[in-house]
């Protein structure tokens, strides 16, 4: 028995399964033997020859619209950039990577229209491989469904998780640091939602024996497997549904209900995309932080774009490498400042959206 043919059998094995807490081990050992089979399989797979699609990151971030052949993304890449790229009513308009720049609260923000996904794509159907291999680069996916084919979807869901491809997940806090001997130690700083004997089995049926296993986050079987393949992407998305002005009322809100989208827009009539653009911008958690050089008024043309949770520390990196051996403190006006002006002398001060920053050094 082939390889393909394990793992359809043990997906079947499952779907005729009822999960529940008697069950909760089987689960998990059968989706760990999963996991090792299709990564084997990855392996024993062999590379098509041919022509990859080159893409050049730039800007700020990058954004990659996501969705089936003639779904609208050449038409939303038109409507939310300076871009042109061909449309048409026919699949597969897009038989390469299309770039536009999206301009929006001073940041640049690159999106790419990348030819349209088909159902096997994440095993390598239809360019599948190297049309993911940019979604795993990127910064946020919009995922685009067709207004009159919701059931692509799942269908979109399930080929984003076969490669690896985790959507707004946070990477689970769990650390493994695999040693010689001793068998497997598990520790946790949280109330663990699957039982110790099935996270020791699963571990070692991913052939891993001998390990420290710390878990500070609320994990289920999935999210464990995850941590120990160790090659999954966590990337925020945006789930929309185009063309929404081609389905009645009735429809378009038996939709919304269905599908819980975070837009819904028609390219073509600009609904909801001055919105969209600003969901990306806070999707990609961006603030804007404008400089100040000493005794001069601050330059509010043209701010840092920086993502939430930068420190002072972290622009010091972005203006010069010496700036955070010489740096002596930091003059903050706006948000993250009690008073304007007010003096910080530690480099860990976190700053907020809008804040007007001037560096000492000596």
């Amino acid at each position: 028995m082939g390889t393909k043919d394990k793992i359809q059998d043990l997906e079947n094995e499952l779907t005729k399964t009822k999960y529940n807490k008697a069950t909760e081990h089987h689960f998990g050992v059968v989706k760990a033997r999963i996991a090792k089979l299709r990564d084997k399989l990855e392996k024993e797979s062999v590379k098509k020859k041919g022509k990859g699609f080159s893409v050049k990151k730039s800007g700020d971030a990058t954004v990659v619209l996501l969705g089936f052949p003639s779904v609208g993304k050449s038409t939303l890449l038109n409507a939310i950039t300076k871009a042109k790229s061909k449309i048409g009513s026919y699949e597969f308009t897009t038989l390469d990577v299309v770039p536009g720049l999206l301009e929006h609260n001073f940041a640049k923000i690159q999106v790419l229209d990348i030819p349209g996904i088909i159902k096997g794509a994440a095993r390598g159907k239809g360019r599948g491989k190297e049309i993911l291999s940019i979604v795993r680069n990127s910064d946020l996916i919009l995922v685009l469904i067709d207004s009159k084919y919701p059931e692509h979807y799942s269908a979109i869901l399930k080929e984003i998780h076969d490669a690896g491809i985790r959507i707004n997940q946070q990477k689970p806090d769990v650390k493994i640091k695999k040693k010689a001997k001793g068998g497997l130690s598990i520790g946790s700083t949280v109330k663990l939602k699957i039982a110790r004997k099935t996270i020791q089995d699963i571990l070692k049926e991913m052939k891993l024996n001998n390990a420290d296993v710390v878990i500070r986050s609320s994990i289920d079987i999935d999210m464990l497997i995850d941590v120990v393949m160790g090659n999954r992407v966590y990337i925020p998305a945006i789930t929309l549904i185009t063309k929404i002005d081609a389905v009645s009322k009735v429809k378009r809100e038996k939709l919304i209900k269905e599908i819980k989208p975070d837009l819904v827009v028609s390219a073509e009539k600009g609904e909801n995309i001055p919105e969209l653009k600003e969901d990306i911008f806070q999707k990609l958690n961006f603030i804007r932080v404008f400089m100040k050089e000493v005794n001069k008024k601050p330059d509010l043309d043209e701010p840092m774009i920086v993502t939430r949770g930068t420190k002072i520390k972290d622009i010091c990196h972005r203006i010069h490498r010496d700036f955070v051996k010489k740096f002596r403190y930091a003059k903050i006006w706006g948000p993250g400042a009690k008073f304007p002006g007010q003096i910080f002398l530690k480099l860990n001060k976190e700053l907020l959206d809008g804040d007007i920053i001037e560096i000492h050094v000596s």
